[in-house]
């Protein structure tokens, strides 16, 4: 296959969504996570987001990107190969001829693709850093980065969006390949039940259940929600990899959404507590972005409406139950994101309008626009690779968490955490009050 001419125009805009992913991590969801802690752990917070993005960006450069997206070695069904370790293949003034060129018909240099691939990677991690807020040694927390990165998300990313089973072997059984435009399953799902595992394997903070643990800054947090909104544009529209119209529909979808959310969780706040909470506006806000990725390439802008109400509605109920539960999901990564990921990866199967991506192969149809049995059939691919996602994120995050806490532990000793780990761990304030 001839490597197609690159595009300026796609280069600039891939450029820019590039760069607004990378500013949902530092510093949108750093704010957004260090906004809910207690003022004795904001730096600490924010520095899991920086640490987070930091390894990522060398991790990813070095041996990730390939593991992720080479479509050769004998497991390409499973991952990739090193055949693209450091990049060093392509010059930052060539396209690649990969196939990821035919699968989406960009025209845009590798180098930039990897980049905004990286972002993701990054953003997922960091993610994670909910479970283990306030109370985990950064020594543990490095180590987890980098073999969570390798093989939790390099082998899901190679599934979604590479040569991988959902995507090849699935139509070979009669299902349709498996849809994540922007990263529902491989993002979303992913961090949010990793979350989910970290906090069981971890424990709870000292005094949790006992003591108030109010968040410390709610402006942090609407700002920190406000930057993710913004970036999200890149994260979603970002994902067609050209400036067109399926670009602009995935920006008005996730807008869309968003604000439905949003505007849902407010509500069932304001009728439970008789307030209208601007936390849990931002919660919802949240709900609605994570929903809307997966299928933000595939649905009109109604069914965007509905996707982000019935994500707010589902993660409302999983907040208040992992309450009830007593878990220290301290930041709700997994009612948020994991499970708002896992319902809009099933709503794409629902609602996917092939007026809005006809596809490559065939027309994209959910279950809801005609064609019942290709309607069906992508439901029925949603689901299973739903399910095989998460059984593996569940599975592999258990077994490095067990790892790392034999090996070097992951908890701080009680009178770190007692004192905080801004000044235990960092020696230093986040706020200076004298």
């Amino acid at each position: 296959m001839t490597a197609p001419t690159l595009s300026p125009g796609d280069t600039a805009w891939l450029l820019t969504a590039a760069t607004l992913v990378m500013l949902m991590t530092v510093p949108g969801l750093a704010f957004f996570y260090a906004g809910l802690v207690r003022r004795k752990n904001v730096i600490s917070t924010m520095m899991y987001s920086f640490l987070a993005y930091a390894i990522v960006s060398i991790v990813w450069v070095l041996y990730a990107f390939s593991l992720a997206f080479s479509p050769y070695g004998p497991l390409r069904a499973f991952i990739g190969d090193l055949k693209y370790a450091a990049i060093s293949p392509f010059t930052g003034t060539t396209s690649s001829s990969i196939w990821w060129n035919f699968w989406f018909h960009t025209n845009v240099p590798t180098f930039i693709y990897c980049g905004f691939q990286l972002t993701f990677a990054a953003i997922t991690v960091a993610i994670i850093s909910s479970a283990i807020v306030e109370r985990t040694k950064l020594s543990a927390w490095i180590i987890f980065c980098i073999l969570w990165l390798t093989f939790v998300y390099c082998p899901v990313a190679h599934w979604l969006w590479s040569d991988g089973w959902p995507v090849t072997l699935l139509p070979k059984i009669g299902l349709k390949p498996a849809l994540d435009f922007a990263g529902g399953m491989v993002v979303h799902m992913s961090s949010g039940f990793s979350a989910l595992v970290l906090a069981y394997v971890i424990g709870k903070r000292l005094g949790y259940g006992r003591e108030p643990m109010p968040p410390h800054n709610i402006t942090y947090v609407l700002l920190g929600m406000a930057l993710l909104w913004f970036g999200w544009f890149g994260f979603n529209a970002g994902s067609a990899v050209a400036a067109n119209g399926l670009a602009a529909s995935a920006w008005l979808a996730t807008n869309t959404a968003t604000a439905a959310a949003a505007l849902t969780w407010c509500f069932l706040s304001w009728l439970k507590e008789g307030k209208a909470s601007s936390l849990a506006f931002a919660s919802g806000a949240v709900a609605g972005l994570v929903a809307i990725t997966p299928a933000s390439g595939y649905v009109d802008p109604l069914a965007a409406i509905v996707i982000g109400v019935v994500a707010s509605i589902i993660s409302y109920h999983m907040v208040e139950f992992r309450i009830k539960k007593g878990l220290d999901e301290s930041l709700d990564a997994w009612a948020v994101h994991g499970m708002s990921g896992f319902w809009g990866s099933i709503a794409t199967g629902l609602f996917a309008n092939p007026k809005i991506n006809p596809g490559n192969v065939g027309l994209i149809y959910g279950l809801i626009y005609g064609e019942p049995l290709a309607g069906a059939l992508q439901l029925a691919s949603q689901i299973i690779t739903s399910l095989a996602v998460l059984g593996y994120v569940v599975t592999v995050t258990f077994i490095i968490a067990k790892i790392i806490d034999k090996v070097v532990g992951w908890r701080v000793p009680a009178e770190m955490e007692y004192v905080g780990l801004d000044m235990s761990v960092h020696g230093e304030e986040g706020y200076i009050m004298r």
